[in-house]
């Protein structure tokens, strides 16, 4: 006699796995949130979070609708940094061992090379289960194919661009 509980459906794991992702991945980006926020606080840099494309589809009763989101075509995260430079950040969150180069959509990849090219400094922030974060130069992602041999990469690939945390847990993705 087994007293074991019966396996889920495999929906089921899925569905859990897919809301436990979304919920780091979320935690992930709430972090760069209020990193960003103190260095607003601190007169540091001003970097806000790019709006995602929203289009309602419905209107329901009230305050409620049902609506989808529309091809993003910009980066995560822009802004100044003191001193007047442009800074650009695209967010990554991985629940597995490693992110591939194409996580970055086309739309994406364009406007990161046409801010480089004005001198902005553009990274790929990613984060892994482990909650560490990296900041990747954009020059490296590009070349990732190049530089690691493949299009993905590890968190062993890169730990020269571990971020640092401060005592309070923000990141210090500035330094």
């Amino acid at each position: 006699m087994n007293n074991l509980p019966p396996l889920p459906a495999p929906n089921s794991v899925r569905q859990l796995r897919g809301m436990k992702n979304r919920a780091e991945g979320k935690a992930f980006e709430e972090r760069l949130d209020a990193t960003f926020a103190y260095y607003a606080d601190k007169g540091y840099a001003l970097i806000d979070k790019t709006p995602e494309p929203f289009k309602i589809i419905k209107r329901l009763e009230q305050t409620r609708f049902i609506g989808c989101f529309v091809k993003r075509a910009q980066p995560d995260y822009k802004g100044t940094v003191k001193g007047g430079r442009s800074v650009i950040f695209e967010a990554k969150y991985t629940s597995t061992d490693r992110i591939t180069q194409d996580r970055v959509s086309d739309a994406q990849w364009s406007y990161m090379d046409r801010a480089t090219a004005l001198q902005a400094r553009c990274y790929v922030i990613a984060g892994f289960r482990t909650n560490t974060v990296y900041r990747i130069p954009w020059s490296v992602w590009t070349s990732m194919k190049e530089t690691f041999g493949r299009k993905y990469v590890t968190e062993a690939d890169l730990k020269p661009y571990q971020v640092a945390e401060s005592w309070n847990d923000l990141l210090l993705v500035l330094d």
